[in-house]
């Protein structure tokens, strides 16, 4: 069985923890599995230093996509060029997505964005958002925008307000 089957799938880099992040974001996402587990062998030890038994490469899905996570060592780390964004049809789900994934030591950060314990980018977006954003109307996408950069969870009915002009 190949570790994935999609065209493109993102590989996510820890040092060691490629496991408990599968878990961790299994444990958060619906639809979500973790598919297969690598063990580093023996063979190659003298590049990659890692001990033989120990957790190489995590395949897992959330909701439905799949993702594989690799402890490659500690030489590279996460940072916001790369984030996924988590679209939320209700306030419900903006706040639950937003608290589990800043849980247990994650960071708030601005406009929706969020990075969780694993130092992993995340922007939890309502779906309003984006209609809001694709409006013709110049005023109503200027006045959301000031709301939403004033923002760090998104509240829904705050941006409602600012589009249809109230404070």
């Amino acid at each position: 069985m190949a570790i994935a089957k999609q065209k493109i799938t993102p590989c996510l880099w820890f040092d060691t923890e490629a496991e408990d992040a599968a878990k961790f974001y299994c444990s958060i996402f619906e639809n979500s599995k973790i598919d297969q587990v690598s063990r580093y062998v023996d063979a190659g030890q003298e590049i990659h230093g890692k001990p033989a038994g120990s957790v190489m490469v995590v395949a897992f899905q959330l909701e439905g996509q799949k993702f594989v996570a690799l402890n490659g060592g500690p030489q590279f780390k996460f940072d916001e060029a790369i984030s996924f964004q988590v679209s939320c049809p209700t306030q419900k789900e903006v706040d639950y997505f937003w608290d589990k994934l800043t849980a247990d030591g994650g960071e708030e950060g601005p406009c929706g964005w969020l990075k969780d314990k694993f130092g992993l980018s995340w922007q939890v977006v309502p779906d309003q958002l984006i209609e809001m954003m694709l409006d013709k109307d110049a005023k109503k996408v200027a006045r959301v925008t000031q709301a939403f950069l004033k923002m760090k969870k998104f509240d829904i009915a705050a941006l409602e307000r600012a589009y249809d002009g109230g404070s």
